[in-house]
Formats: C-alpha cells, structure tokens, sequence
C-alpha cells in the first residue's frame, strides 16, 4: 500500500482504486491516513457482492460481509463501493431467480450504503464467468437492476475487459449516461491466449483487442466524468517491479486511451 500511495503521489495519478484485501492487510483507517496523508483520492473500493446464495445462513452472511464493506469505503473517503453479483449457487441453473437475489440484497443495502455516504456500483462481467462468479453479463442487465433504485444510490461500472464483445454496449453506455447511472470506469485489455484463464487474464493497455479509446469517448459523451481506473488482474503483472507496471500503464494510458 505505500509503494503504491508513493508511485501514484510521485507520477501524479491523483486517485487510486483499492482493492478490499490489501486494505484490510493495512487496514483501513491507516490506508485512510495513508492516501489522505499523500494528497490523494481513493476513486473506489473493490469490492462487495455475492449476492446469490440461496439459504438464509448464506444470505446473511454475504448482508454482514457487504454492510462492512460499505464501512470500509466510507472509512477510505469513497463514495463508490463495487459489487459483482455472485454466481450461480451449487446446483442450481435459474439465472433469472439469482439475479433477483441480487436485486432482493440491492433493495437491503441500499439504505445502509446511503447512511454511510456510499454508491453501490454494480459491475457486469463477461459471460464465461457467469456460472461461479457473476449472473449479471451484460451492461443491460446491470442497468435493469440498478434502475429499480434511485441513480445516487445504485449505479453501474463500466469495465473495457467485460464489456468489449457486447454489439449494443454503445446503446447501453447511452442509456446509463442518460440516466447519470455510470459510477465507475474501469481499464484493462483482452489478449489471446489468456494467460491464465479468464480471472487472472487482464492484458496491459494496448496489449489486446479493445478499442480502449472508443470506450474511453462514450463513456465521456454519456456524461461521466470521473476517474479512469486501470484494473489489470494477471500474475505476470504482479511479479514484476510496481513502479515500471505503474509507469508502463500511465504510458499505455496516454497513448491507447486519450
């Protein structure tokens, strides 16, 4: 966490996005003073979610875990906490019955999260993650639930990696800006052959087939105008030296996004 405040502070990135587990390594009042004490803003934290067990025990707990991540964000000074659904539960193949969980869980939260000063952001991730991790594929879909509330309180994530192949992205993008639903912007490229399956398989800027500069000009037309977040999950990534990963993605950045 200070190797990463520091880079950041030192490149002039003004914001980070910060990720639950190295917060709670921290811990999140020292990472609070840490970031404040550096001159920075925390854009998000990542993330809550998994919404779609079935039995009450289940449900509860994932109710208890995400009432402490509103308070985790709201401790960082973060007014946007990232949920993904959850997938399917062990056996179970009602897509649309474990959406509704998530909405049923979004209807729970949403009060909590509000007290605290909070946004939930739900994000869509790609189809082939669906079945063990998140219900919710589409930008579509990820609007049809976030509408059932009100636009300050539920908003939506735009992810390059997740939404790329999606032909009616454009629309959608339109549709959250319309409605000021879009909560965060998040950057990463699809390479082939992924490198570790899907989870780990994020490519640095410019590496991949996205258009990561259209995205970067819809998202701006619909209206959005907060961070950009580069969110690159990949062990390759991870093992090299953090300041040419962070150097390397402000460059990417510049020359693949603006």
């Amino acid at each position: 966490m200070p190797q990463l405040v520091a880079g950041c502070a030192e490149a002039g990135v003004p914001a980070v996005g910060l990720w639950r587990g190295p917060v709670r390594a921290y811990g999140a009042e020292a990472t609070a003073r840490l970031v404040r004490s550096a001159g920075l803003a925390v854009s998000s934290l990542c993330r809550g979610g998994f919404f779609t067990a079935a039995d009450p025990a289940g449900r509860a707990a994932a109710l208890a875990d995400n009432r402490a991540a509103i308070e985790e964000a709201a401790t960082l000074g973060t007014g946007v906490l990232v949920l993904v659904s959850g997938g399917l539960p062990a056996g179970d193949r009602d897509l649309a019955g474990a959406r509704e969980r998530v909405a049923d869980a979004l209807a729970e939260l949403t009060p909590y999260a509000a007290a605290h000063g909070v946004r939930l952001a739900l994000e869509p991730l790609h189809p082939m993650y669906a079945a063990d991790r998140c219900v919710v594929s589409t930008l579509a879909q990820a609007l049809d639930l976030a509408e059932r509330f009100p636009a300050e309180r539920v908003g939506v994530v735009v992810d390059t990696y997740h939404l790329w192949w999606d032909d009616t992205v454009a629309g959608q993008l339109a549709r959250a800006g319309a409605t000021g639903r879009i909560a965060a912007f998040q950057l990463a490229d699809w390479v082939t052959p992924l490198p570790e399956g899907v989870l780990l398989g994020r490519g640095p800027l410019g590496a991949g087939c996205v258009d990561l500069r259209w995205f970067r000009e819809r998202v701006e037309a619909a209206g959005y105008r907060g961070p950009a977040e580069v969110e690159i999950l990949n062990s390759g990534q991870w093992a090299r030296d953090g300041a040419e990963v962070l150097a390397e993605a402000i460059r990417g950045y510049r020359r693949h996004v603006l």
